[in-house]
């Protein structure tokens, strides 16, 4: 049997913590970059293959990437765990946190439900760098085409004008004052999203099944659709990932402490941490990025990339 190496454990620990946030797709990556270095990095990383280490491996990335977004959001979970937890109280939902609690647990459930049935067929049979390649770039499509057509969507109904706290404090103060207002606006913004629609962003997750489609991606992309601002967007995908990225693991971690993980919990350990801080930097980059830019970097890329690898893949002497 293959063993993940300790180098092949730290690129792809950071590979995850990067390609799960950033809307690239992190299982498209970790399908095509083994494929394309081909040898045992090829052998060793297979996430197709039923009996390998790699799955218990890419159970502990995904945790730690969790924990990384748990850390970054810990005020606004928080807020949304208290909010449920008052809501059950009380019987009713009424404040801000309360429906923003709501919103993301019914709009996870469709992805969960699907992911149990679905999650282990796709990924054998489709996680193989052809399939991936061109799901891969049907991402960049669907990124691109979302820039393209949110112009057309109805204007966000939920938006409110940004605050400007913290004046007349000192600049390394004001600076966080500002962000965490800021935070708490764009909370109150996704809590006043409509149920149905709010239902809708979350089904997006569901075609992240499959290798090449990116979560972040395709949920950001459903929310400039459904009228969210890029930031927005981006801030609701983020928050809907966390609960279902962490599920994900903790339901597989069985794995980990079971005969696939033995010989490399040390591979999984610098895995996990590489992966936690790239997702702890990544999720701090991109709350900021979409503040001002779009997606079309991140399409261009995906449908580019997935176009020659999809050329590589299929080029007359590969075997």
């Amino acid at each position: 049997m293959s063993v993940l190496t300790y180098p092949e454990a730290a690129v792809i620990g950071l590979l995850q913590g990067v390609t799960e946030l950033f809307p690239v797709s992190s299982l498209g990556h970790s399908v095509l970059l083994p494929a394309l270095l081909g040898g045992s990095w090829q052998r060793d990383l297979n996430v197709s293959a039923p009996e390998s280490p790699y799955l218990a491996f890419i159970v502990g990335v995904h945790v730690a990437t969790a924990v990384a977004l748990l850390v970054f959001f810990r005020a606004d979970w928080a807020r949304i765990v208290h909010g449920f937890l008052t809501s059950i109280r009380d019987r009713q939902v009424i404040d801000p946190d309360q429906r923003l609690a709501w919103l993301l647990i019914l709009a996870t459930i469709p992805v969960g439900a699907t992911g149990l049935v679905l999650e282990h067929v796709f990924r054998t049979t489709l996680s193989k760098p052809v399939p991936t390649s061109l799901f891969l770039a049907l991402n960049g499509v669907l990124l691109l085409a979302a820039e393209r057509l949110r112009r057309r969507a109805a204007p966000s109904d939920v938006s409110t004008p940004g605050a400007a706290p913290g004046a007349g404090q000192p600049a390394t103060v004001r600076q966080v004052v500002d962000e965490r207002a800021l935070a708490e606006d764009s909370d109150r913004t996704l809590a006043r999203l409509p149920v149905g629609r709010a239902v809708m962003i979350g089904c997006a997750q569901i075609a992240a099944l499959l290798p090449g489609i990116s979560r972040s991606g395709v949920t950001m992309a459903a929310g400039l659709l459904k009228g969210l601002s890029h930031e927005d967007a981006a801030r609701f995908s983020f928050l809907l990932a966390t609960p279902v990225i962490f599920a994900a693991g903790l339901l597989k971690l069985p794995d980990l402490f079971g005969p696939l993980g033995q010989g490399i919990r040390g591979q999984v350990l610098l895995g996990s941490l590489m992966s936690g801080l790239a997702a702890y930097l990544s999720v701090r980059y991109l709350t900021r990025y979409f503040q001002v830019r779009s997606l079309r970097p991140f399409g261009w890329y995906c449908l580019i990339t997935g176009l020659l690898c999809f050329g590589w893949f299929l080029r007359p002497w590969a075997t």
